[in-house]
């Protein structure tokens, strides 16, 4: 009976079962380690690059000079309530849990004001509300609050995923939100829970696990059926070019099927080796930068294009109680997202400002120069009925900013409802269409004035239009005169106003269908070169 065991132990087929197991136990372990230590990295690295995103375009929404105005009457004002809507909108269109502007307080940084709290809609977990003061967290927090008012910290994140934790496990990702006196006035704070990290990782330890167990179940079957020889050394081979492959990531000259003749299951597994490492080293060196970066490129551009359409009004009719004056715009980018955008807005019960405008260049430099001139652009005309006053406002606060040494051409109007008086700026822009008695549209040849963003201490010169009951105005950008066709001719401004006059008394939104279905029809199958931007109001 002993040596009957000696024997099973001493056995070569017993021996190389127990090494083949031994080497692909250490080697699995090894390579999961590593795979799982990387795969956790990579998904953190993912989580708060996406939060650092969405808090940096949260923060493109407030105006930290405004803090103490957005508190008035407990948060219940317009700005209040439009900068907590467009958050809303970032929060819900980018899936975090958490958006939360906090003041805290800088004597000892131990407790926190919350200013503007907003939460994704259908979250489970509650969020304090406007005004709520509570104690800061731990000292983690404190410190990154510290950094930033007293040293200047751009930004910070901090990782929750021990101990009790009210809203599971989670990162939040904190950026200042800087005056123009270049003082921290409050953190914008993005969190994000970590419930898709967890399961991954569950799944990544178990398909491990499974994968080690199947594998050790063939070898111990194939290794009792193969003599010595036929299968021990082809198997060490395949285990030290696994191994160093692993290690290396260098595909050697000579393969594994060259050495290895085997016609059975090791000679295919010598072949999937040698394919295996042509397409990891392939993947390594062309995967990551090919897909993983066109996948990111394309999910972000698709985002920001929502964010970008979310942030131009695009509920028609806009002002459903308002029969004086029914309005209608569009946008279409040449790209995914676009430098143009328009806005209107009621300044008071008598007054409604428009607004449509075109940042030099395209893509996503364009947009977020975009983004930026516009709400500093409206956030101007709150504060004044003078056109003039209110570029050259923006045009000082937007070259103060501008370090691409971008520009902007603007048209500004404020109307007087009552009288049909318009007081208007043209920033470089494209002449406005207006409709007058006669009724049909006919060029504005309105003064030019310097664009924004050019220089400071610019001045800019007002001029006034009346409008008539069912008088049109048409405003645009300059990608609807130059759309190109595929023999480089331009659309051009007398087809337009030629499109406009097919049906002079149609609605803005009937008016702005003719002209796109004009363009349409004169390029046809080309390209879209510049974005499309169209405006107009009917004076009722």
């Amino acid at each position: 009976m002993t040596v009957a065991k000696s024997k099973y132990r001493e056995s070569i087929a017993i021996k190389s079962i127990a090494t083949i197991i031994l080497i692909l136990a250490v080697f699995s372990v090894i390579i999961s380690a590593i795979g799982y230590k990387g795969f956790t990295e990579a998904l953190l690295e993912q989580y708060t690059e996406d939060a650092f995103w969405t808090a940096e375009m949260s923060r493109l929404c407030i105006d930290p000079d405004m803090m103490e105005h957005y508190k008035e009457n407990g948060g219940d004002n317009p700005e209040h309530m439009n900068v907590n809507e467009l958050l809303q909108k970032i929060c819900d269109s980018t899936g975090v849990e958490f958006i939360y502007v906090i003041e805290p307080d800088t004597r000892d940084y131990n407790h926190i004001t919350f200013v503007f709290p907003v939460k994704r809609t259908g979250s489970p977990f509650e969020l304090y509300k406007f005004g709520y003061v509570r104690e800061t967290t731990n000292d983690e927090y404190r410190q990154a609050y510290r950094a930033m008012y007293e040293d200047g910290l751009g930004k910070a994140s901090v990782i929750r995923d021990k101990g009790y934790i009210e809203t599971e496990k989670h990162v939040t990702v904190m950026m200042p939100l800087v005056g123009s006196s270049g003082e921290t006035r409050a953190i914008i704070c993005v969190q994000v829970q970590m419930d898709e990290l967890e399961s991954a990782r569950q799944t990544y330890v178990r398909n491990v696990v499974i994968a080690l167990i199947i594998l050790a179940a063939v070898v111990i079957v194939t290794q009792g059926l193969y003599l010595h020889f036929m299968l021990l050394m082809p198997v060490k081979k395949i285990t030290e070019e696994a191994s160093r492959f692993a290690q290396e990531n260098v595909i050697k000259k000579d393969k594994l099927t060259k050495t290895i003749r085997n016609r059975d299951e090791i000679g295919l597994l010598a072949e999937s080796i040698d394919s295996m490492e042509t397409k990891i080293h392939n993947y390594v060196e062309n995967i990551t930068q090919i897909t993983a970066e066109k996948e990111k490129i394309s999910t972000e551009l698709s985002l920001a294009a929502r964010i970008q359409t979310d942030s131009l009004p695009n509920v028609f009719p806009a002002f459903p109680d308002r029969s004086e004056f029914d309005i209608f715009a569009s946008m279409n980018p040449a790209k995914e997202v676009g430098g143009d955008f328009y806005d209107f807005f009621l300044i008071d019960n008598d007054h409604l400002c428009l607004l449509i405008a075109d940042v030099s260049g395209k893509g996503i430099p364009a947009a977020l120069f975009m983004m930026s001139a516009k709400s500093i652009i409206s956030n101007n005309a709150m504060k004044s009925r003078s056109p003039a006053e209110i570029l050259a406002r923006a045009n000082n606060e937007i070259c103060q900013r501008n370090t691409e040494d971008m520009f902007i051409t603007v048209w500004l109007g404020i109307l007087e409802i009552p009288t049909g008086r318009l007081v208007a700026v043209n920033a470089g822009h494209e002449y406005p269409i207006l409709r007058g008695q006669d009724g049909l549209f006919k060029i504005v040849n309105d003064n030019h004035n310097a664009v924004i963003g050019g220089f400071e201490g610019v001045s800019f010169s007002e001029y006034e239009l009346r409008l008539q009951s069912g008088s049109k105005l048409f405003l645009y950008t300059d990608g609807v005169p130059e759309a190109t066709d595929a023999d480089c001719r331009m659309f051009g401004v007398k087809r337009l106003v030629d499109a406009l006059n097919e049906d002079p008394e149609a609605s803005p939104e009937v008016l702005l269908g003719n002209v796109r279905n004009a363009v349409d029809g004169f390029v046809k199958d080309a390209e879209q070169f510049d974005d499309l931007t169209m405006l107009c109001l009917e004076y009722k």
